[in-house]
């Protein structure tokens, strides 16, 4: 869960919202935490009611009907898809640490190349292995960031720096599109969920690592933003801020340190999504909802390989036509709609009688659904062209895809009451 959440937002996003709100950034961070929670205490109790594959797709499905559940499908595919191909950007800026031309287009090319195909393997060899990896790499970014912290601090006490920070101000207007960034930061969580049918017991796990995952993710997010601005002024940020912070700090080496650690976390993030979201084309097959032959598990590795190359190449397509901003801004509006939905789904599953019971149940669980629903809406951005083309593509996209699902669907009933006459 940790994993999935902590990616190219705190290595990116610390210069950009120090520069919209100063040295009151820290603070972004902190309410984009409880607007986070708020959508989280849903997920948890929608989570803990299902044991099968298929995540945000399966809740809203299974509380709002086919229709909709296609729709959050493809929603969350573009959110995901545009969230990975934003850290696999990020890899290849602070690549540029060592390799300055790395940015330029036929070194992208191939780094962004053996960078997705290698991790796409991986998890096509076995969920096992995937699972291990993913872990490996969230130890390695969570020492990386601690570590950063950590020097920073002793560094500060022991040149007697101040710890700078102002106190929130200016009209909220001029907070909302950084929180919205932020909740692209915090955002990633979902994709831990769509393997619930090979975890082994995810109706009771499931709330207690969100809350966990929050939590930490939290502290580490406030304290980064908060260290980085009381080293670098505001005409200092770089587009790598922690490895322009490290510099300051231990020179060179230093700056070179930190941008490995970055690099290690941004593949630790992209492998654990190859590893999870491919799930949810899996499930998507599985319902009938999609073509029968993407549900396809492997023989010998068990994995669904077909789902899994599918999700790697649309990545890696993503990766190379976007940027790192322009992917996290299309990433994070697309969440909103997602999350929005799930919380909705809460009150609705609860009267539902053919929903297992929920192990975990929110107190006032209502009221936060409608608090989370209602945040998501203040916080969706005014969309330019390329949002609304990509927005059209999407709905498009999804126009096919239910009326292809619709007609199977009239096909087999067809087909079972013709076997039935007989």
């Amino acid at each position: 869960m940790i994993n999935c959440i902590i990616g190219s937002g705190v290595f990116g996003l610390p210069s950009v919202i120090a520069g919209a709100l100063g040295n009151a950034s820290p603070f972004a961070w902190l309410f984009a935490a409880a607007a986070t929670g708020l959508v989280i205490a849903c997920f948890a109790e929608v989570a803990s009611r299902f044991d099968q594959s298929g995540g945000i797709y399966l809740y809203t499905r299974t509380a709002f009907g086919r229709s909709f559940g296609i729709a959050i499908a493809w929603i969350g595919w573009l959110t995901r898809l545009t969230a990975a191909a934003a850290n696999a950007n990020l890899f290849v800026i602070y690549l540029g640490e060592f390799w300055p031309g790395a940015k330029s287009t036929l070194p992208r090319l191939i780094i962004l190349t053996l960078l997705l195909g290698l991790l796409t393997a991986v998890n096509y060899l076995g969920v096992t292995k995937g699972a291990t990896q993913s872990n490996l790499f969230t130890v390695a970014k969570l020492v990386t960031l601690v570590a950063f912290i950590v020097a920073a601090l002793f560094f500060v006490a022991f040149k007697h720096l101040p710890l700078v920070i102002s106190l929130p101000s200016g009209p909220p207007k001029l907070w909302l599109h950084p929180v919205l960034l932020l909740m692209f930061a915090y955002g990633g969580y979902e994709t831990a969920l769509m393997v619930g049918g090979e975890a082994k017991d995810p109706r009771r796990d499931y709330p207690f690592a969100l809350a966990l995952a929050l939590i930490v993710c939290g502290l580490i997010y406030a304290m980064t933003q908060w260290v980085v601005i009381s080293l670098l002024p505001g005409s200092s940020m770089t587009d790598r801020p922690m490895a322009s912070a490290a510099q300051l700090m231990l020179g060179v080496w230093g700056a070179r340190l930190v941008s490995i650690g970055v690099m290690v976390s941004c593949y630790g993030y992209l492998s654990a999504n190859i590893l999870g979201f491919p799930r949810i084309l899996f499930a998507q097959a599985e319902h009938g909802d999609m073509p029968q032959w993407l549900a396809a598990v492997h023989e010998k590795f068990r994995t669904p390989h077909i789902a899994i190359v599918i999700f790697g190449l649309c990545l890696w397509l993503f990766s190379l036509i976007g940027s790192f901003q322009w992917n996290v801004t299309i990433s994070a509006m697309a969440r909103l709609i997602y999350y929005a939905s799930v919380c909705a789904a809460l009150p609705v599953l609860r009267r539902k009688k053919d929903v297992p019971e929920a192990q975990f149940r929110l107190p006032m669980g209502n009221l936060f659904a409608l608090l989370a629903v209602a945040v998501s809406l203040l916080l969706f951005p005014k969309l330019d062209s390329r949002g609304l083309l990509v927005m059209g593509v999407l709905a498009l996209c999804i126009l096919v895809n239910s009326i292809w699902a619709a007609r199977q669907g009239l096909a087999n009933s067809a087909q079972v009451q013709t076997v039935g006459t007989k």
